[in-house]
């Protein structure tokens, strides 16, 4: 199935990329958000399967999704709380083996750079997202202004892992300067919709984030590094005080 449709049309009150009259007030995070989950809405084909990922952001976007719902065929989706919100709202979810290309795919980021290269996985769906990215032709990350920075590495940078291997990549981490600890949810370690567990890996700068995602994926043990750069995005709709500034890579 293929989700090459034609663009759906203008709203009546699209929200442009920047809007000054917005900024009446220094914006809350969630409100930054909201912002740019709706602005997400132009990139959305009539008729098509959209690409939908994780975390609070995605969840304003999903809400957004909801109103044009008649419009599309529906959504893949990159976790098993995005496919309950969307299923909630009445979003009908194909399953990733039911469909050959994706247009677009929506997601957000705990950190972007210049480049459009990433860090994903705080809301531990990152191997899923990664998939989801890399049927996509596009990718099209909603971010509020504090997510945008120089250096990847400030926010712990998650790695899903085959538990059996936690101490050697633990070890492999600290021999880069790095400090790995697992996740936990609820006293124990958190595990993800695919079974595994997750590393939370602090203390890196990550100055060349292809080189760096190469590396790792290749230890036996690791899943998904949440290094983005391969998935890297299209196009940054970056939520700030003046509005949505938009970013293209």
């Amino acid at each position: 199935m293929s989700s090459d449709c034609r663009k759906i049309p203008p709203r009546p009150n699209p929200i442009p990329q920047t809007s000054p009259n917005l900024a009446r007030h220094t914006m809350t995070q969630d409100e930054l958000k909201t912002l740019v989950g709706q602005a997400a809405l132009n990139y959305v084909e009539a008729g098509s399967i959209v690409g939908v990922g994780t975390g609070s952001t995605v969840n304003k976007f999903i809400d957004a999704l909801a109103t044009i719902k008649d419009q599309i065929a529906g959504a893949v989706s990159s976790s098993n709380a995005s496919t309950e919100r969307l299923q909630a709202l009445g979003i009908k979810v194909f399953d990733a083996t039911e469909v050959d290309e994706l247009g677009v795919y929506i997601d957000g980021a705990d950190e972007i750079d210049h480049a459009g290269y990433m860090v994903k996985g705080g809301g531990a769906a990152l191997t899923r997202e990664k998939i989801v990215a890399a049927q996509s032709r596009r990718f099209i990350c909603i971010a509020d202004k504090s997510k945008y920075v120089a250096t990847l590495g400030g926010f712990p940078l998650p790695v899903e892992i085959i538990p059996m291997a936690t101490r050697r990549i633990a070890r492999q981490f600290e021999a880069m300067g790095g400090a790995a600890t697992v996740r936990h949810k609820d006293g124990k370690p958190l595990v993800t919709d695919n079974g595994q567990h997750i590393l939370d890996v602090t203390g890196l700068k990550i100055a060349d984030p292809l080189a760096f995602e190469s590396e790792v994926s290749q230890w036996p043990g690791v899943v998904t590094v949440g290094v983005f750069a391969f998935q890297k995005a299209h196009v940054c709709l970056l939520g700030t005080d003046d509005g949505v500034e938009t970013l293209v890579f």
